[in-house]
């Protein structure tokens, strides 16, 4: 048998697709735009790069502490620093034109509008594969609960950027909730190619000395190998809602959440995900994508299996798996 194939097609329903070389992503907000981890990695081996949180205006981001270590993970509340959009599109998307890997843009905004006029500039833009739409971020409109929150403001929202964007579109799912499915559903109807779960829990850390929260911001987001059980439980759920697709569309399901190792990676492709995102391990081994990567090809060659086709969703009970498209 030959070398295992890794593809993975990431918007099947979409016109033109987002075929992946294999399932291995960086997270928003910990590969920086990927040009700052050339000389450690070899980047265009990914399966894709996802940018930092994009704003239509700059950002500088909350005060320090920003980030702080917790027992497994931590917790950061960096405020999406970020340069905006104008600048991304100037400066990073002509470097990415040139890169064999895709790179797709995460956006945020604080108002539909504001991720309407994202996703419109983002339009036709060489260089930019596709749309992750953050909706963990505040809704004004809402006194200020989070878009993901909320079904039908998540739905909307991404049917508003879904009628002015032609580009793949990934929605990134908030775990602050009790019930994702039906959040997941609502943006898969209203016009997600795939979602991504999951964003990270909110979390606090106290200074015993200060007796003050060490975060400037009181709360962070907490990510790394300590959230990995309830993001594994997640996907699970989810992978089960909508694998059956939506009106015969598939629905890719790419899992995100203290993802280290390829044992953690092949947990997340058996709950149901097509696809998974490497965020907190990141900043520990820049090169843990590329490894497991490799230890993806190895595992399948030693389980005498052809394809990734044939890991996802093993985990899922019998009537839920559906054969991925290829």
């Amino acid at each position: 048998m030959g070398t295992p194939d890794l593809t993975i097609e990431l918007a099947p329903g979409h016109q033109t697709g987002l075929r992946l070389r294999n399932p291995v992503i960086t997270a928003s907000g910990t590969f920086g735009y990927g040009t700052e981890y050339t000389h450690v990695a070899d980047v265009q081996r990914l399966g894709a790069i996802i940018s930092k949180g994009t704003t239509l205006q700059p950002r500088a981001g909350n005060p320090a502490l920003r980030v702080v270590e917790t027992a497994a993970g931590m917790l950061n509340a960096i405020g999406l620093q970020n340069p905006g959009i104008d600048e991304l599109i100037r400066q990073r998307a002509p470097i990415w034109a040139g890169w064999t890997v895709p790179v797709i843009v995460n956006i945020a905004g604080e108002t539909l509008q504001e991720f309407v006029v994202l996703a419109t500039k983002l339009e036709g833009v060489p260089g930019v594969a596709g749309i992750e739409l953050n909706i963990s971020c505040p809704n004004l409109r809402a006194g200020g609960s989070v878009y993901g929150s909320d079904a039908e403001i998540a739905a909307e929202t991404t049917a508003a950027v879904r009628k002015v964007s032609s580009l793949p579109l990934i929605v990134k799912l908030s775990p602050n909730v009790p019930d994702l499915r039906p959040i997941a559903r609502a943006v898969a109807e209203a016009g997600a190619d795939a979602v991504s779960l999951i964003n990270t829990l909110t979390g606090m850390k106290i200074d015993i000395h200060t007796r003050q929260p060490i975060l400037a911001n009181v709360t962070g987001g907490l990510s790394g190998p300590a959230i990995k059980p309830i993001a594994l439980r997640m996907v699970y759920e989810v992978a089960q809602e909508l694998r059956a697709g939506i009106n015969g569309r598939p629905i890719p399901v790419i899992g995100i959440g203290g993802i280290s190792n390829l044992e953690d990676a092949l947990e997340f492709l058996m709950a149901g995900a097509s696809a998974i995102q490497l965020g907190t391990i990141n900043f520990v081994n820049p090169r843990a994508g590329l490894e497991i990567i490799d230890g993806l090809e190895c595992f399948l060659s030693q389980q005498h299996l052809p394809n990734l086709e044939t890991l996802i969703g093993a985990a899922l009970p019998a009537k839920h798996r559906t054969q991925q498209p290829v």
